[in-house]
């Protein structure tokens, strides 16, 4: 039986690209890539993949990226789309990184939910080859919902698979994936189109921000995606919780060396000033601190750092205004 590994996103795109090649008798093998900047759903793609997997009856890896893939994004060979998403180059990594795979597994080829012309940058004839070429797959990338538009892969010219059976949808219309999943019985799939922060040009701000003081590792771009952000005037950063949810993510986040802060008897925000336990710092995070607390109207409160308790005054608007990122 020929073996194919599929990328997996949880998305409706590869749950069909995986099923078209599953019913042609072919062992599939599901592999999914987890970066810090996926939008599908509030649980993220790792778990909609895990649900993806089990409804195709697959097993699946996942491999979270690392931080060299932080390094192609500060400065990606093929360039930025709208924002700082770096389509052809992250395409690149991760399909390199399926290609180890694939050669660990013993499998033939990989399978995409690539459609031809829906993604203006990553998904045209000519970076569609690019990408191949450059992680070393040319000619063994098989994306069954666009191949009849597409010249024919090493699995199809082998007789792995039955290029009649598959399929030449392109564009941005969903109509023909939709009807494709109602044939199929598939009737679960939370993240049709997928999404990714790199697209969104406030978080691209933000982001740019980051690395131009050198916060490049996957801790810091988690913490992008949480909380209002300032930069004070000693190249800290502060990160101000918007709600309850925003306050567990940075519980969860914060670590030894970064100074907590949190309203006492009012209710607000949990609030950490990222890497500094200076009383300039920490004197300023707690203004902020009490800023976006219930208390802002007050001519003071007390916050809670560590275990000290600070009276903060609200921070006025003219600073506020000089510190904040975005």
């Amino acid at each position: 039986m020929p073996k194919a590994l599929a990328l997996i996103s949880g998305g409706l795109d590869s749950i069909l690209a995986c099923k078209i090649i599953l019913e042609q008798n072919v062992d599939v093998i599901g592999i999914n890539f987890v970066t810090p900047f996926c939008t599908c759903t509030k649980k993220g793609c790792r778990h909609e993949a895990r649900k993806a997997a089990e409804q195709l009856g697959i097993n699946l890896k996942i491999v979270p990226v690392g931080e060299d893939y932080i390094q192609m994004l500060k400065k990606p060979n093929h360039g930025y789309g709208s924002a700082m998403n770096p389509c052809i180059d992250c395409r690149i990594y991760t399909f390199r990184l399926a290609r180890k795979y694939m050669e660990e597994i013993g499998a033939q080829f990989i399978i995409t939910g690539e459609v031809l012309g829906e993604r203006p940058m990553s998904q045209h004839f000519q970076s569609l080859k690019l990408i191949e070429k450059k992680s070393g797959l040319t000619g063994r990338v098989l994306r069954p919902l666009s191949a009849k538009l597409l010249e024919p892969t090493v699995p199809e010219i082998q007789g792995l698979v039955d290029r009649g059976k598959l399929l030449a949808i392109q564009g941005r219309s969903r109509k023909p994936q939709i009807a494709l999943a109602e044939k199929f019985g598939i009737k679960e799939y939370p993240c049709p189109a997928g999404g990714c922060l790199l697209t969104d040009k406030n978080f691209a701000r933000r982001l740019k921000e980051a690395f131009d003081h050198n916060e490049e590792t996957i801790w810091d771009m988690k913490i992008l995606r949480v909380g209002r952000h300032f930069r004070l005037h000693s190249e800290k950063k502060v990160v101000v919780g918007r709600n309850e949810m925003e306050n567990r993510i940075l519980t969860n986040l914060a670590t030894k060396q970064d100074s907590i802060l949190e309203p006492v008897d009012i209710p607000g925000p949990l609030t950490i000033l990222i890497k500094s336990h200076s009383p300039k710092d920490i004197a300023i995070a707690a203004r902020l601190c009490a800023r976006y607390s219930d208390g802002k109207d007050l001519p003071a409160i007390k916050v809670r750092c560590d275990d000290q308790l600070i009276t903060a005054t609200p921070l006025d608007e003219p600073l506020l205004t000089q510190i904040r990122i975005d």
